[in-house]
């Protein structure tokens, strides 16, 4: 028998902790298994219908559009070489691509298209939530531990909400309704919690208001709208349009986090990963100054065809027999109604103003005859373009949800060809009807 010695033991030792330091050791990341982006992953911004800029915009990374076309980027002043595969702009550090340019770029983009399509469907149909209608859907003030939080709602961030994790974990926040950022607000990120691994996939509209500081990948199907002075660090992925003014968004990479001053969290409970709902208090209410008097919804109070706000964000329409219906075409039989936030008129009002119009409209006008055209637009409710240009709501400027929702407008009712351009045709054709 071989003799162990006390030598022999601290040698073998030895070679076990050197083993131990050669072999990698595995981090496991918390959360949710990540999106997969596909080619969506290489814009920054990417949209189907418009991305429009005022102000002194700075984007870090590619923007794409598809299948609108070029003249549906705004604002950017694009300068293309001759048979270019892409614009370039003073207000981006990347390259600018839409369909009509030099191949490959349209099969790029119809791809990436389709891959921006799958993520969000994806990211909306992971089960098993860690937490879901928490904060009855305000998260202001919470601290959120990577997870897959989910709500038939909208979520709404007054205050400041913290995602507290490492650089290798994930969120997933899956909302049904309108996503919005209150003005000067931050989503800060703590731990090394990284921009790249957080989702937000949002039905309706996300709204961010001015310098707020958003961090995370935008999936929406319907319009990103980033006000004055926003910092986006991830990206914006629209089914229709985005719409900046002097924001900056940059592409998120494994080093780059928007630094932000770290609050200090209202104490919540961590949720606990399980497949039910996790029983959360809900975040004290915050004061703001502004005060909106809500009444229940009735309908008799509203007229037929009126786009309205109910107090949960929730955009709706009265249909020709009173009843409310949601982006779906669902009815909506509860909720209260902002008496001050009221989306259009009625279409005769629209109507009789819009007849008076004598003047043309085009892409960059902004006045009140874009907004009163913009108002009949909305209240016509052709299609997902009216529709996307209600939840933006009348703004008298006239960029691409403008153009997509008279384009939409020209084509249902026969004016050739619908080049989204208010002239003598379409007056004409209004006055007429």
């Amino acid at each position: 028998m071989k003799k162990i010695t006390s030598n022999s033991i601290v040698l073998a030792t030895a070679f076990s902790l050197v083993l131990s330091l050669a072999v990698p050791i595995t981090v496991l990341a918390a959360g949710p298994a990540t999106v997969n982006l596909g080619s969506a992953g290489n814009f920054v911004i990417l949209s189907k219908t418009g991305v429009s800029t005022t102000g002194t915009t700075a984007v870090t990374g590619d923007i794409g559009l598809s299948p609108a076309a070029a003249t549906y980027l705004t604002g950017f002043s694009l300068s293309l070489p001759d048979a270019g595969a892409y614009s370039i702009s003073a207000l981006v550090s990347g390259k600018i691509y839409a369909p009509g340019y030099a191949d490959p770029t349209p099969a790029t983009l119809t791809t990436a298209v389709l891959d921006m399509q799958n993520a969000y469907t994806d990211a909306a149909g992971r089960t098993n939530p860690t937490a879901t209608e928490l904060g009855a859907g305000n998260i202001g003030g919470l601290t959120l531990a990577p997870g897959l939080y989910k709500w038939g709602t909208g979520v709404t961030i007054p205050t400041n909400v913290t995602l507290s994790g490492n650089a290798n974990d994930v969120w997933i926040f899956q909302i049904a309704q309108n996503l919005t950022v209150s003005s000067g607000v931050h989503v800060v990120l703590a731990g090394g919690a990284q921009a790249g691994n957080i989702f937000w996939q949002v039905a309706g509209q996300t709204t961010i208001g001015t310098t707020a500081v958003m961090n995370g990948i935008i999936l929406d199907q319907t319009a990103i709208v980033l006000n004055t002075g926003v910092q986006l660090n991830g990206r914006a992925l629209a089914q229709t349009a985005v719409t900046l003014d002097s924001s900056t968004v940059t592409a998120p990479t494994s080093a780059s986090v928007v630094s932000v001053p770290t609050p200090t969290p209202t104490p919540t409970p961590t949720p606990t990963q399980t497949s039910t709902s996790v029983t959360t208090s809900t975040p004290t209410p915050v004061t703001t100054t502004t005060t909106t008097t809500t009444t229940q919804i009735s309908t008799s109070s509203q007229d037929q065809g009126q786009m309205i706000t109910l107090g949960n964000g929730q955009v709706v329409y009265v249909s020709s027999t009173g009843a409310f219906t949601n982006a779906a075409g669902q009815t909506v039989t509860s909720g209260a109604v902002s008496d001050s936030v009221v989306s259009a008129p009625s279409t005769s009002t629209s109507g009789t103003q819009i007849q008076a119009l004598t003047s043309n409209l085009t892409v960059g006008n902004k006045n009140s005859d874009v907004t009163t055209l913009q108002q009949y637009l909305i209240s016509e409710n052709k299609g997902s373009a009216a529709l996307a240009l209600s939840q933006v709501g009348a703004t008298s400027y006239f960029g691409p949800l403008t153009r997509a929702a008279l384009a939409e407008f020209q084509a249902s009712v026969g004016i050739s060809p619908p080049a989204g351009y208010f002239g003598p045709i379409t007056r004409s054709y209004i006055n007429a009807h």
